[in-house]
Parts: C-alpha cells; sequence; structure tokens
C-alpha cells in the first residue's frame, strides 16, 4: 500500500524505528493500523528532508499520534506553499523568456525573482552533515546578517550568475582574465561565510555540476553555465588558491 519495500521495511525494524505488530517464526513480518500510522508519519517527514535518525527522535517524543499528524499537517501546508511559489517563479521566468524570445543570452528585468521561493534552509541538515566545520562558520556569518542584507547578497549572487552566462554567450574562455575577475568576485562572496582552500573550492564547483538543485539553477538561467562556473572555479583555485 505505501509502496516501501520489504528490505526497507527490514532495515526500519532493525534500526528501532518500526518494530512490526508480530513476526511469524519463517521471518514473515505483519504490520497493523498503530504501525501503519507510524509509518505515515515516517515517509510524511522522508519527505520534509529529514534523516532517519531525526525521524526517530521526531516520532518519539510526539505524546500521540493525532499531535503528530497535525504538526506534521502544518508543515506540509508551509511546504505546499513554498512550492506553489516555486511554480509561480518558474512561470514567471518563461513568461519572461517567451516574450524576449530568446533563451541563449536572457535579459530578465527583475533576476532575482528566479529564486523566489527557494531556501537555503532547506538543505541546512544535509550541509551540516556534509561539511561540519564549515556549516559552523557559515551559520555564525549569517546569524550577523541582516534580512534586507541577504536579500541583497541573493540579488547580487544572481546578477553574477547572469554575468557569466553572458561572458559565456560571448564566447570567453573559461581562463579569460574578465571571467576569472567574475570568479575572483564569487570567491569573496563565499569567503563571507566560509573560506576555502584550492581544494574545496575546486569541490564546490564541481558540486554545482554534481548536484541537481545546484545545477538546475545555473541551467535555469543558460544551458551549460554550471559547466563553465565549474571550470572556471577550478582554473581560479589552481592559479590564485594552490
Amino acid at each position: 500500500m505505501s509502496g516501501v519495500t520489504a528490505r526497507t521495511l527490514r532495515h526500519y525494524h532493525a534500526i528501532g524505528l518500526l518494530t512490526p505488530a508480530s513476526v511469524r517464526p519463517d521471518g514473515h513480518r505483519f504490520y497493523e493500523t498503530p504501525q501503519l500510522l507510524r509509518l505515515q508519519q515516517i515517509l510524511l517527514l522522508r519527505e520534509l528532508g529529514l534523516g532517519l535518525g531525526d525521524i526517530a527522535v521526531a516520532i518519539n517524543s510526539e505524546p500521540d499520534t493525532l499531535t503528530a499528524l497535525r504538526r506534521h499537517h502544518t508543515r506540509l501546508r508551509g511546504e505546499a506553499a513554498r512550492v506553489a511559489q516555486l511554480a509561480e517563479t518558474v512561470a514567471h521566468t518563461i513568461n519572461e523568456l517567451e516574450r524576449k524570445g530568446s533563451m541563449t543570452a536572457p535579459q530578465i528585468s527583475r533576476p532575482e525573482n528566479l529564486f523566489e521561493g527557494f531556501s537555503p534552509a532547506d538543505d541546512e541538515d544535509e550541509a551540516r552533515q556534509r561539511w561540519p566545520g564549515q556549516f559552523d562558520q557559515a551559520q555564525e556569518a549569517a546569524r550577523a546578517t541582516s534580512p534586507e542584507q541577504q536579500e541583497a547578497e541573493q540579488k547580487e549572487l544572481t546578477a553574477r550568475m547572469i554575468r557569466m552566462a553572458e561572458l559565456m554567450t560571448a564566447g570567453k574562455p573559461a581562463d579569460d582574465p574578465e571571467v576569472q575577475a567574475e570568479v575572483d568576485q564569487h570567491y569573496r562572496w563565499v569567503a563571507r561565510y566560509w573560506t576555502p582552500g584550492a581544494g574545496a573550492y575546486r569541490n564546490l564547483g564541481q558540486l554545482y555540476v554534481d548536484d541537481q538543485r545546484f545545477r538546475d539553477n545555473y541551467e535555469r538561467i543558460t544551458p551549460g553555465l554550471a559547466d563553465y562556473q565549474r571550470d572556471a572555479m577550478a582554473i581560479y583555485a589552481s592559479a590564485v588558491l594552490s
């Protein structure tokens, strides 16, 4: 009914996240209504981006299933509003590009609109696990930045991405001094939150290509921009940071 595989259910059982109502001697597991309700909570929290450890803590801390479901419902309504904003953002971009009649070097009237509805906080748990030291440094810097400053920085970053797209479509190679000057500004922006060395900055550029979320942001401006940004960052890392 849930689409969860038997292997996943066995894993949930093994880690104590979802214990069956009973287990036959031959190993078959049986689930009744309480277990199905708990499984629904697990799947809801997975959809909201929580890891299994955090899910266990969240479920076990709730006084009862109804309270938990009410809390999940509130979060889902917030997520629905965010997704609706994303859909509106994409529709706005489509309308502008269709009106301009070009996808090669778009001139967006308000470039910050490209990122309305996107929330960096959605990726905080993943970032905390993958880069704990840098995450703490970035969080400390972010706390010292006002919402107005954060909005201005987002607009600045979007404008820089568009300038990189213009350089790419103009045929500038990734090692062109003008391109490298833009990358230098990008590095300085990153360094406001954490200070990557050559390897870390090179890896960040590769992340822009490998992680679909980052790639989509770049490709939304113009196809090939993620790879161009990565190549330019790799050149900068070797020439300036090594």
